[in-house]
């Protein structure tokens, strides 16, 4: 079968692209990409060109972008071009600059293909950039999931070359005259993947003459692998991980019959990140005292008296801090929920919990929301005598997580009025002489 006939079996058969699919091009100008451009244009999709100029070679970069201009002119394709300011975004970032491209042109093409209706974005990876990827990643320890190199198709993002080696590649563009243009770059052995290319591959090939296909056959292996395992973790963890509003839960009851296996728990944790060294840790504490807080990268694990929480770091953190009531004649926002007030002579009781009825007359104005701080105390209604709030939270059964995010109305002497959604402080209640009753409703 010649090229073009495999290039649209594989594409078709194997990423299931359909005939009628639009298609974005991710093109550098190098002889992979501009061979992808070609193959797509004679099979007669639908295709946008899409270039990245980083800004990183000077004048090389700017004739990167005059060749795809005009081979897409030549073709008349849609072509747009996006000028980065990459050096820039990686200080600020205090990324590597491989990893600020790599963010930009994702987040471009992510942005580019929704304007242009496109269903696919293709990128130019081929045979060797997937056996690359799987021996750079054993390096990184990355584990089985790295192994697996380059994924032929990943949520939108498509690779239609990964049939062919980096050898056929050169051979195609020669053959069929594809205009490309080198980055000099990538003959440079400082880039961790260059060096890989130029320098250690090349030794294993020394060692095996037949590694490119063995690595490949290897790599397969571990894909079947991966799939396999995911079959048995992906059930356990529907079974073990709860959405609870912006947190997960897991009750420590159903996960206390695999807390002992290690390895079983970092792939149980693996959506959120933590390191092994992190879990035997969660495991030296699973029967000491709650409240021990475990971090990965990305989130934040509670071990607490029943569950286990994890939430996202960035939502660790509460926005607003308190909250000042200047009057009874208006409305506020704070926890991501509305605050009404409203002052009356009627002294009908309301049953409700997101509601508090208030004798009017205790109340010293600025009265303030805020969060609960360690020492606080009130006087919880039906109780006898003062209770510390933390007390009062354990025996309402309050996650040591949520107790962080119940708002807590202060009078302007300092005196808790009420635990919103909880208890009113005795002190503050109405009565057969109340005069006037405050009311705040919390939606």
């Amino acid at each position: 079968m010649n090229l073009l006939g495999r290039f649209e079996k594989y594409v078709q058969e194997t990423l299931l692209i359909a005939k009628s699919d639009k298609i974005l091009l991710a093109v550098s100008g190098g002889r992979d990409s501009m061979l992808m451009a070609h193959l797509f244009l004679q099979a007669g999709y639908d295709c946008v060109l899409a270039h990245c100029n980083f800004g990183l070679r000077g004048a090389a970069s700017d004739l990167d972008e005059a060749l795809v201009r005009e081979f897409a002119e030549k073709h008349a394709l849609p072509f747009f071009v996006k000028h980065f300011a990459t050096e820039a975004y990686a200080a600020a970032e205090g990324i590597s600059i491989q990893m600020a491209a790599r963010d930009l042109r994702y987040a471009w093409f992510a942005e580019l293909r929704e304007q242009e209706n496109a269903q696919w974005i293709a990128v130019a990876q081929h045979q060797n950039d997937h056996i690359e990827t799987a021996l750079l990643n054993l390096t990184r320890g990355t584990g089985l999931q790295g192994l697996r190199g380059i994924l032929p198709k990943r949520s939108r993002i498509i690779r239609p070359l990964l049939f062919l080696s980096s050898n056929e590649v050169t051979q195609a563009v020669q053959t069929a005259s594809v205009p490309f243009r080198d980055d000099a770059s990538n003959f440079s052995a400082k880039y961790a993947r260059n060096k890989l290319r130029l320098e250690i591959i090349p030794k294993f090939r020394e060692i095996s003459p037949d590694f490119d296909r063995i690595m490949l056959e290897n790599i397969a292996h571990f894909q079947e692998s991966y799939a396999l395992l995911a079959t048995f973790i992906a059930p356990l963890q529907t079974e073990l991980f709860e959405r609870v509003e912006d947190k997960i839960a897991v009750r420590k009851a159903k996960l206390d019959a695999y807390i002992g296996n290690l390895a079983l728990l970092f792939e149980l944790f693996k959506p959120y990140h933590f390191p092994k060294p992190i879990l035997a840790d969660l495991q030296s504490a699973w029967q000491g005292d709650s409240g021990k807080r475990f971090q990965s990268p990305t989130h934040e694990l509670l071990l607490d008296r029943e569950w286990l929480w994890i939430r996202p770091i960035h939502t660790a953190t509460q926005s607003a801090q308190e909250q000042l009531l200047l009057s009874a004649a208006e409305n506020v926002q704070f926890a991501n929920r509305i605050f009404t007030m409203d002052v009356t002579d009627e002294q009908r009781i309301i049953r409700d919990k997101n509601c508090a009825q208030i004798d009017y007359d205790r109340l010293m104005f600025p009265l303030k929301l805020r969060y609960w701080n360690e020492g606080d105390v009130f006087h919880p209604l039906g109780m006898n005598g003062r209770k510390k709030l933390s007390d009062f939270f354990i025996q309402q059964k309050v996650g040591l997580y949520d107790k962080k995010n119940i708002p807590i109305l202060i009078n302007g002497n300092g005196e808790i009025i009420w635990v919103v959604g909880y208890r009113l402080d005795n002190r503050y209640r109405i009565t057969e002489s109340t005069k006037k009753v405050f009311t705040l409703v919390c939606k």
